[in-house]
């Protein structure tokens, strides 16, 4: 997970799709930018619409997060804590364990209890005025 320096919680290491680049393609090169490591997509594993509005000044945002699962690589096993900046501000990244997400303040929530059993195919969910639903 990441955590910015100016953020209360931890989120999921990600970025924005380029105009025309593919979803899988764009989350490759963000993984590789943040990590230097070539990964390879094992399969979509969910998909999260999110209506939410920010802690810091209150701007409204709707979005589409598109989850994907990368298939093991041995590089991974290396990545201890590491730090880069982007332009909010220092981001860190950690390795959070699974069975201890149910105390720590993250998004999105529903990791918390999705990724203790995972699935063959993907699920999609909707958070909206702070309650999600799967679909």
């Amino acid at each position: 997970m990441v955590k910015n320096s100016g953020a209360s919680f931890y989120y999921t290491v990600g970025g924005r799709i380029q105009f025309g680049e593919l979803a899988y393609d764009a989350v490759l090169r963000e993984a590789y930018e943040e990590k230097q490591i070539h990964f390879e997509i094992d399969k979509l594993a969910y998909v999260h619409e999110n209506f939410f509005t920010t802690e810091d000044d209150g701007d409204v945002y709707h979005e589409i997060c598109l989850f994907f699962l990368f298939k093991p690589n041995n590089l991974v096993q290396k990545i201890r804590h590491s730090s880069f900046k982007e332009e909010y501000g220092d981001v860190s990244l950690h390795w959070l364990p699974i069975n201890e997400l149910q105390g720590v303040h993250m998004y999105p929530e529903f990791f918390k209890a999705e990724l203790l059993n995972p699935i063959d195919g993907t699920k999609c969910f909707v958070t909206k005025n702070g309650v999600t639903s799967m679909r």
